[in-house]
């Protein structure tokens, strides 16, 4: 197991404050890169925080294992899960295939306030590269992203997606590469959201695997002394 570090959760559960459902609360502190890769989750304190029992925090953090975004080590309790590099690897190759899998779907499908919404996203990732905002930059990306799938209509599909990027969220990877490399990344989504207005199925789909490719050599290489992933 590997070595145990301090625990943000308790804080950025009060910090938050108590708003939705317990598993919600959790799941959305570890989306948003609040609670680290590796890091302890106090049972007890955060169902102090929370003026729960810790019978429903345990009940929650059953499900987050299930969705992997949390592991279970027994007898010693819950840390937010940690990826090996290999896994992280596997991972991007999932949603790109995915992603892929519905892009032909959405162009042909998407409505006009969808988009619409897709330009938005688009134009909030510009920001973040002008800004150089590494936060905003890794949370528009998905918003763009999973705005052009979306439309696709094929929601078990969709929601698998999001699934695996779910798993990806902890580590953060767009807030821990470089600043030209997101720039490059960034030149990608350009030549997509044309495509996709467009309505231009074949020259998305060339794109983003061109995109998804670029993605891969960028993530492969992440630091390994972050302790934001296991060495394989």
């Amino acid at each position: 197991m590997p070595g145990r570090r301090h625990s943000a959760m308790p804080a950025r559960l009060a910090a938050a404050g108590a708003k939705g459902a317990i598993v919600d609360q959790l799941r959305r502190v570890i989306l948003d890169g609040g609670a680290l890769p590796g890091s302890p989750i106090p049972v007890n304190e955060v169902a102090e925080v929370l003026g729960v029992s810790p019978i429903p925090v345990r009940e929650s953090l059953k499900t987050l294992t299930a969705e992997g975004l949390v592991t279970h080590h027994p007898n010693v309790g819950y840390t937010v899960a940690r990826l090996t590099a290999s896994e992280l690897s596997e991972l991007y190759l999932v949603r790109a295939t995915l992603e892929s899998a519905a892009l032909a779907a959405a162009v042909t499908n998407a409505t006009e306030p969808e988009r619409a919404s897709v330009a938005t996203a688009h134009r909030m990732l510009e920001r973040a590269v002008a800004e150089d905002d590494p936060q905003a930059y890794h949370r528009q990306s998905r918003h763009f992203h999973i705005g052009m799938a979306r439309p696709s209509g094929m929601h078990r599909l969709v929601h698998m997606l999001e699934s695996a990027w779910n798993i990806t969220e902890p580590v953060q990877a767009m807030v821990h590469v470089g600043h030209a490399d997101r720039v490059s990344l960034h030149a990608d989504h350009g030549e997509m959201l044309e495509a996709f207005l467009d309505r231009d199925a074949e020259a998305l789909l060339a794109v983003s695997g061109q995109h998804h490719r670029r993605l891969n050599d960028v993530v492969a290489t992440l630091p390994p002394d972050t302790g934001l992933i296991t060495r394989d």
